[in-house]
């Protein structure tokens, strides 16, 4: 029977659901700064897919300060979410709420320029989706690449997951051990299949975090 205490996922976009990308023009590895960039990483539309098999509700919850930096205008982002929703939903998967946060404090855009209370390492995107699927956060897993993820997760309450390599330089930032992930998994689909042996009961694989050095 499936354990009723957990009733959504919540994902960083950006290293969880599609690839980054190498900008060679401003030497930085980000977000797609056009749609034609926008790739889903593998088995992403089958991970999403057990997650709502699962019954559980699926939100975006993603810092996209580029339209704030003015790598690209509002209409890529949306270019970028279009591309995202369909491409999931021709493998059957569902995303039912995405939420982004636009500020940047130093944004080359002044009305995105401010600190605010959505940026992660904040809560306000989890509140936000949250809010949309009707539930606490302490029901909601939060998955992510990015310290920032970890930090919003563990500061609202949710079930922390990281995707990537848990490295002592991550342990560095996250001293508290309250903030370490349940979990560390190599990308969407080996989260989600870690999720499904918490809510149905079966046997699930080590959820502590290793420190892998380095050079690992």
């Amino acid at each position: 029977m499936r354990d009723q205490s957990m009733k959504a996922v919540l994902l960083d976009r950006d290293g969880v659901i599609n690839s980054l990308v190498y900008h060679d023009d401003a030497g930085v590895i980000d977000a797609p700064f056009a749609a034609s960039q926008f790739k889903l990483l593998p088995r992403v539309p089958q991970a999403i897919r057990l997650l709502n098999d699962l019954g559980l509700g699926v939100a975006v919850v993603s810092n996209q300060p580029g339209i704030a930096k003015g790598h690209f205008k509002p209409e890529v982002l949306k270019a970028c979410e279009r591309k995202m929703l369909s491409q999931i939903r021709a493998e059957a998967g569902r995303i039912d709420c995405v939420h982004y946060c636009l500020h940047h404090p130093e944004a080359k855009v002044s009305k995105l320029r401010r600190r605010c209370h959505c940026r992660k390492p904040e809560v306000g995107l989890l509140e936000k989706a949250a809010a949309d699927l009707q539930v606490s956060l302490g029901e909601c897993y939060m998955i992510g690449d990015g310290i920032p993820d970890l930090l919003a997760g563990s500061r609202a309450g949710c079930r922390t997951i990281f995707i990537g390599r848990w490295k002592c330089e991550i342990c560095q930032f996250t001293e508290d051990p309250g903030v370490r992930p349940a979990f560390v998994a190599k990308d969407l689909w080996e989260a989600a299949c870690f999720i499904r042996s918490e809510v149905t009961g079966s046997v699930g694989v080590d959820s502590l975090p290793k420190c892998l050095s380095a050079e690992a």
